[in-house]
């Protein structure tokens, strides 16, 4: 339920950015099987074009919340009053 949800809230966003407008593109490769099952048990879905269309758009979609975060790292904005 958590993983449909996820999904959802995903590709619902992809698709008000856009993202998932205009013409089909192709794309193709080999991928290990465990992994694709692994995608498609933890997402919940079967269907291969839609399993990428879904990793496309959390890559897409992905922040560098994180990154930015780790770059802050020991630093402090002069504004913020410390208590101490």
């Amino acid at each position: 339920m958590l993983a449909s949800l996820r999904r959802r809230t995903v590709i619902d966003t992809a698709r008000q950015l856009g993202l998932l407008e205009g013409e089909n593109g192709r794309i193709g490769g080999r991928i290990r099987r465990d992994l694709i099952a692994a995608a498609k048990e933890k997402s919940g879905i079967t269907i291969d074009t839609e399993l990428l269309e879904y990793a496309l758009a959390k890559v897409a979609l992905e922040d560098d919340f994180g990154v930015k975060l780790v770059r802050r790292k020991s630093r402090v904005a002069k504004e913020i009053k410390l208590e101490f």
